[in-house]
């Protein structure tokens, strides 16, 4: 895990604490530049929620969604070898197809797109998606520690309430918001307000785990804290180290982090 730190004492001091008791990749100052305009770790602000991502925090959903997005494009006469993957992980349906009728020239209205995209999407979420190792290990410690559990997802609910229930997950949550609920998706804050809200916890009590930067651009926009945990086969986990406050290797190191921020309040 890396984490942001401050330049004062207090932050410094949640920095080491942080990192001592956590078998963690630590980042050195030439990580930030000579600058080191750093986010400062609070100490102040309670953590009473954590807001998870639902595709590729909790399901090992980017291998498939270049497959998902071939055939989506196959049937308007396109061919998709996933060359636009970084261009549309992690934002919008409605942002994805409008990024796709520009590259491939089409003239096919975004809706209609978008509903042929649920459609697909919903099919191989029920029969072929999976959960990343431990997910329902994670969720439980969490949920001992008495914090409010929420997923706010880019995907349509015809996908991602089935793929949650399949995986005997949806009571670990008290709020989820699918991403025809909101006008603006990621990387626009909609989402996680809305998540926040339904929830009744400040936005500055919420922890989001994210694994794409337009989520983890969402978040910061919403005024929370952000655990980003990059998926190494598709983006570089450097990129994320000066944009999420928290650089996780694996969902596994999320309850050790918390369980440090609870002690630090």
């Amino acid at each position: 895990m890396k984490v942001r730190g401050g330049t004062n004492p207090e932050s410094a001091r949640v920095f080491q604490l942080l990192n001592s008791e956590l078998s963690v990749r630590r980042l050195l100052p030439s990580d930030f530049g000579s600058t080191c305009q750093l986010l400062n770790v609070s100490t102040s602000v309670m953590l009473s929620a954590v807001i998870f991502d639902l595709d590729g925090v909790l399901a090992d959903s980017e291998p498939w969604w270049n497959q998902i997005d071939a055939k989506l494009l196959a049937g308007y006469g396109a061919t998709y070898r996933g060359e636009y993957h970084q261009n549309v992980v992690g934002v919008s349906y409605r942002l994805a197809v409008e990024f796709y009728k520009k590259a491939f020239g089409l003239s096919v209205p975004t809706e209609e797109m978008m509903r042929r995209r649920g459609e697909i999407a919903t099919e191989f979420f029920a029969n072929r998606v999976g959960l990343f190792p431990k997910v329902e290990e994670v969720l439980q410690e969490l949920r001992q520690m008495k914090l409010h559990l929420a997923v706010a997802t880019s995907s349509v609910g015809a996908s991602a309430r089935p793929f949650l229930d399949r995986h005997h997950l949806t009571g670990f949550f008290e709020v989820i918001v699918t991403g025809e609920e909101v006008e603006r998706g990621k990387p626009a804050p909609d989402i996680y307000l809305r998540a926040a809200d339904k929830l009744g916890i400040p936005t500055d009590e919420c922890l989001v785990v994210e694994d794409a930067l337009p989520g983890v651009a969402a978040a910061k926009a919403a005024n929370m804290r952000v655990a980003a945990i990059p998926d190494t086969r598709f983006v570089n986990p450097r990129e994320y180290e000066k944009k999420a406050d928290f650089v996780l290797s694996s969902l596994e190191e999320l309850p050790a982090l918390v369980r440090k921020l609870m002690v630090a309040e």
